[in-house]
């Protein structure tokens, strides 16, 4: 028999405003501690260097985090011109130099190229697995790692700022599986003159925001406390993106046991949608003539 895991049964979602250094992993833990939840998992991994928005779910709030996964996502990133580095971040060892520098024009003209759906090669210090390893495993020793190029699709990227010749700020909202260390790396090599990330935060991900976060310092200092609990946002707020249809109070128990239910509203045949009964979720499914065909259900 598995061991039942220690901790309450707590759901929500608890938006954090990650500093640079930990770990998104190491975050969550912290988070899980200090609300003493069974159960915690996060939207959308963040660098270690990276800050902003880490979206830690809670509980049943977990089985919404590949709806979260799949929204947009906004950065605002510094790259700095004239290096190229082997993590493509300021974190890493410099590979490689150049003595020029672009125009801010020259930088608007090349961004136009990254905006739609494109093509990126992930970083070599990245999570991604071959033949079951991770990237940056192989990476840190001192293997070849060639990764294939993955699609992407890029909403906007804009240039803010350019505090100086060798930096430039940029804004960009992109979709799932956007490495902002190679969009830096890519725009470099473009330009002629290299680049890497020299500061990235997360500025809003899906339906959460970096203002509404609390900061690990809070976190830790509410660990254990009822008023930590109360900084927890809704877990239906993770099907922000899906449509909503109603729940009768008769198809609730059917839903919530794996049926097909009819359920009120409508959508597109095959569409994935959320029923809710009295404000609360009852399960994600599919919308097929009349009735929701459950894939995932809260309890």
């Amino acid at each position: 028999m598995a061991r039942r895991q220690k901790g309450r049964d707590i759901s929500g979602w608890l938006v954090v405003d990650k500093p640079a250094g930990p770990t998104s992993t190491a975050v969550v833990n912290k988070v899980r501690w200090a609300l003493n939840a069974r159960k915690a998992g996060h939207a959308g991994t963040l660098d270690p260097a990276a800050t902003g928005v880490l979206a830690v779910a809670l509980g049943e709030a977990t089985k919404t985090v590949p709806f979260v996964t799949e929204a947009l996502k906004a950065y605002t990133f510094t790259v700095r011109f004239g290096a190229a580095t082997n993590t493509d971040d300021a974190e890493g060892e410099v590979t490689e130099t150049s003595g020029s520098r672009p125009t801010d024009d020259e930088i608007k003209d090349a961004l136009n190229a990254f905006v739609g759906d494109i093509m990126q090669v992930p970083p070599a210090f990245s999570a991604v697995k071959i033949d079951g390893e991770r990237a940056y495993k192989m990476a840190r020793d001192g293997e070849d790692v060639e990764l294939a190029a993955r699609p992407l699709w890029v909403e906007e990227l804009l240039l803010i700022d350019r505090p100086d010749p060798d930096t430039a700020v940029l804004e960009m909202t992109c979709g799932k599986g956007g490495y902002v260390r190679a969009i830096a790396r890519d725009l470099g090599q473009a330009l002629g003159c290299l680049g890497h990330v020299q500061s990235l935060r997360r500025t809003w991900s899906g339906p959460f925001r970096a203002e509404e976060g609390i900061t690990m310092d809070q976190i830790e200092a509410l660990a254990q406390d009822p008023a930590l609990d109360e900084r927890l946002l809704p877990l239906e707020l993770g099907l922000s993106d899906l449509p909503e249809l109603r729940a009768p109070a008769e198809s609730v128990a059917r839903l919530r046991n794996g049926n097909p239910a009819p359920v009120i509203g409508t959508a597109e045949f095959g569409e994935t949608c959320w029923a809710s009964h009295e404000g609360s979720a009852v399960a994600v499914g599919t919308w097929q003539g009349g009735q929701l065909h459950p894939s995932r259900v809260f309890n």
